[in-house]
């Protein structure tokens, strides 16, 4: 995998971990201007914050690493989103996204079940 291609899933993991960069920074004790240079593909990640980032951000390291997702460690509940999720346009997907989070800058994320 490229280092653009970590970039930007490290990226779509903060974004949908709900943080900003200068908040994801003071969280792993690195400087803002960092976070920006790796989300950007203008620095590498050292396997250390490739780790960081994972926990931080509640995702899988193989899945920062190179998009493997680990199929027994995810609910099945979103597995079947993400295959509907493949299947749509980069538009709808866009929109869906800012739909998210609008939802969680409401205070409305919180499902029920």
């Amino acid at each position: 995998m490229s280092k653009e291609d970590i970039a930007k899933r490290v990226r779509s993991a903060r974004e949908l971990a709900g943080l900003s960069q200068g908040l994801a920074a003071k969280k792993l004790g690195m400087h803002r201007p960092t976070i920006t240079e790796i989300e950007a593909g203008r620095r590498n990640i050292k396997s250390h914050e490739l780790s960081d980032f994972a926990k931080l951000y509640g995702v899988e390291i193989g899945w920062l690493a190179d998009g493997i997702i680990d199929e027994d460690k995810v609910d099945r509940k979103i597995l079947a989103a993400a295959r509907k999720l493949s299947s749509m346009s980069d538009k709808d997907i866009l929109t869906l996204v800012d739909t998210i989070k609008m939802i969680r800058s409401s205070g409305g994320g919180h499902a029920k079940g």
